[in-house]
């Protein structure tokens, strides 16, 4: 059977099973070894909350997307897999989004001010719909960096914290 996301994370930083399930005491979340092994092995899923604390064990907030995007019934649907940039690569593509659609916008407002969209509409629309979809895609892509610089300790989490909290 294949390795999973959660076993190679766990190698790829060198961790047994029982050090992470010593660092998961720690932070007053029992882990078994035995549970991370068949979770590992795909024998168990894995519950949303175990996904948050070897997330934050292995300073890697890109499981929480996996996790999200490819193994929860909801977030399948929903969510989108995000792929990590570097930070150059996500300003770029957000201000080409954002300038794409400076450029929609008097047609968005044109198409839905009566509250409905017609069948001569829909092109135009669904055109639309596609360029705010990959402005959010990149929107998260950047939230997915912050997470990961705080993980890393690249940025200073409690100076961000301060001025979230503002």
């Amino acid at each position: 059977m294949a390795d999973t996301i959660y076993k190679g994370t766990r190698k790829k930083h060198g961790l047994t099973r029982d050090e992470v399930c010593d660092e998961a005491s720690l932070l007053n979340a029992p882990l078994q070894p035995e549970r991370l092994e068949r979770i590992e092995n795909g024998k168990f899923s894995i519950t949303p909350d175990e996904v948050l604390l070897l997330s934050k064990i292995y300073g890697e907030p890109t499981l929480c997307n996996h996790y999200c995007s490819k193994e929860c019934p909801i977030g399948k649907k929903y969510v989108p897999e995000i792929e990590v940039k570097d930070l150059s690569q996500i300003i770029l593509e957000m201000l080409f989004s954002l300038n794409s659609m400076k450029n929609s916008q008097e047609r968005l407002i044109e198409i839905t001010s009566n509250g409905q969209i017609n069948d001569d509409e829909i092109r135009d629309f669904v055109s639309i719909q596609r360029k705010l979809e990959k402005l959010s895609m990149t929107i998260e892509s950047l939230q997915l960096w912050v997470e990961q610089m705080l993980a890393d300790e690249k940025i200073n989490l409690e100076k961000y914290n301060e001025i979230i909290k503002e």
